[in-house]
């Protein structure tokens, strides 16, 4: 039996280059939309995220798309959001962040950036055969310190990207992301200065303004600036957390059709299911739709479906005839990318998945003719303890746990056990995690056993089912998008009114003064009262409509 791996790179050895990255000096640089038609005029955009899109991450979501070159570049893919002044002054945080060569970068990095690299040297992000195309993102206050961080990632990526869309407390404190929008002068000085020093396009993240035309100014700012693509997050800053809410598809409508047709505009926000993306495409007009949470939680979500009769052990199909990838399918997948590519080892090689439509005898038999036994082979558990790493730095091992919660959370909060297992997991335990893995799919196993015994009736159709808000107006959030506890489905945050009323959230005193004010203002004659829950960002006041958007 050969060694299950993801499709899509499964060739990437022969498909390398032999002279390595072509150097950036003498290379045309490309800016706006010729820019974006040179890397394949992408449709479908992996966001970054904060330790949460890094290498390992980025391959896993490009093997579900098709393994042919030109649909493997629809796929683009951004780097976690790195802090330019620590990335050029630290080469500790570049080694630990963005792991391009097997070498440590040097500095100053100009006399490196016009040399070849030998192929023995390319390892992991922006590798040409694997990870294209590729933007790197930054956070920064200083164009000096982002021109110089920077430059040392230009050989290994497509484009530079400038986050101006962080909410996080941290951005605050820091004084970058989204809180830079109030000093125009300095986000135009940050993307000039990339855009006419460096040998790649720069590029920017915004979050929309309270109004339409404040966004669209500030939307030309960035554009004459340089930037050669805007993604716009659909959010306004204050909406985070349990005050997320809706992200506005109007107001990236509203710049599509202000802002210069030649202007490659992404949007965000939204995206729950792979459906979304063309509803996505269609209201907003935008070139390209980025998924963040959407793919944290379920990273086939760019993926096309298989055909019927054509799921093979991956892809679980009800008989309703919606379905998804299976979760011990992706963690699978997941656990081989981060041997054969971080660790540079063979993956165990596995039994296959378990179908219910297997003959138990059958498949036990031709398993122990391919590997000589009942059990998956992996090193004994006083061999896994030796070789145990006193301590991870790589950046795709230090994010397994978060992204295996983020995957699972349907399923542990079924199975507990597997929940307290994944949370004794240490970075760079492989075996610890192999655990995990082997418990994920006995879990899986026995769930679909139950759904084949089930008589009558199926059970409520998984997401996608056409239904609307309006039509089950008293089915909570969550129940809209449901599948089975061992498919991957996305994680849908409650909107404001709902954590409000689950306790979750409780109203500022500002708030509650501003409702106090609307309350005396109608009942003076004044204008009418809004519903008493903020919904900042959102394109109406009305929750049932908002609601609706969930589904788009």
């Amino acid at each position: 039996m050969t060694v299950s791996e993801p499709q899509s790179f499964e060739r990437h050895q022969n498909e390398a280059p032999s002279q390595g990255i072509p150097p950036v000096v003498g290379r045309q640089k490309l800016c706006g939309r010729a820019f974006y038609e040179s890397i394949g005029s992408p449709k479908k955009i992996l966001a970054p995220m904060v330790d949460q899109s890094e290498f390992a991450w980025r391959l896993l979501t490009r093997s579900f798309m098709p393994s042919d070159s030109d649909s493997r570049e629809s796929l683009l893919a951004y780097t976690p959001m790195l802090h330019a002044r620590l990335f050029g002054q630290t080469s500790s945080y570049r080694d630990n962040h963005f792991q391009a060569t097997r070498m440590t970068l040097p500095s100053p990095p100009d006399p490196y950036h016009q040399s070849q690299f030998p192929n023995s040297d390319i390892y992991l992000d922006g590798n040409p055969a694997i990870d294209r195309p590729l933007f790197v993102q930054f956070c920064a206050n200083s164009p000096d310190e982002l021109l110089s961080a920077a430059q040392y990632v230009q050989p290994f990526c497509d484009a530079v990207d400038l986050n101006l869309g962080c909410p996080q407390g941290i951005a605050k404190k820091g004084r970058y992301g989204a809180f830079l929008q109030e000093d125009w002068g300095l986000i135009y000085k940050l993307i000039n200065r990339l855009h006419n020093e460096l040998m790649v396009p720069i590029t920017a993240k915004i979050r929309v303004l309270e109004t339409k035309e404040q966004t669209l100014e500030y939307a030309n700012m960035v554009l004459s600036a340089g930037a050669s693509i805007l993604t716009v997050h659909g959010r306004t800053r204050e909406q985070k957390g349990h005050n997320t809410g809706l992200a506005d598809w109007s107001k990236i409508r509203y710049l599509r059709e202000n802002l210069p047709p030649e202007t490659v505009i992404f949007a965000n926000g939204n995206i729950l299911r792979g459906e979304d993306i063309d509803h996505c495409l269609e209201a907003t007009g935008a070139d390209g739709v980025m998924s963040a949470e959407g793919n944290l939680c379920d990273p086939t979500i760019f993926a096309t479906p298989p055909a019927q009769e054509e799921e093979g052990r991956e892809y679980w199909r009800g008989r309703d005839g919606k379905g998804g990838f299976r979760m011990d399918a992706v963690m699978r997948r997941y656990m081989d990318i981060l041997y054969k590519f971080v660790l540079e080892i063979p993956p165990p090689i596995r039994r296959p998945l378990f179908l219910p439509s297997d003959v138990v005898e059958t498949h036990t038999e031709a398993f122990n003719q391919i590997d000589g036994g009942d059990q998956d082979q992996r090193p004994s558990k006083k061999m896994r303890f030796d070789e145990r790493p006193a301590k991870c730095s790589s950046p795709n091992l230090l994010a397994m746990k978060a992204h295996l919660f983020s995957l699972l959370r349907p399923l542990v909060s079924k199975h507990t056990n597997i929940r307290d297992a994944l949370a004794k997991c240490r970075a760079g335990d492989l075996a610890a995690y192999e655990d995990v893995l082997t418990m994920v799919e006995n879990a899986t196993k026995e769930g679909l056993l139950k759904y084949e015994a089930q008589s009558g009736e199926p059970p409520p159709p998984p997401a996608g089912d056409g239904r609307t808000f309006e039509e089950s107006p008293d089915i909570p959030t969550p129940a809209l998008v449901a599948r089975p506890w061992w498919v991957c489905q996305p994680y849908v945050r409650p909107l404001p009114k709902e954590a409000y009323q689950k306790g979750s959230m409780t109203l500022s005193k500002k708030e509650k003064a501003r409702l106090q004010r609307e309350y005396e203002n109608r009942a003076t004659g004044g204008r009418e009262v809004v519903d008493p829950v903020p919904l900042s960002g959102a394109s109406n006041g009305g929750l049932v409509n908002d609601r609706e958007a969930h589904r788009h």
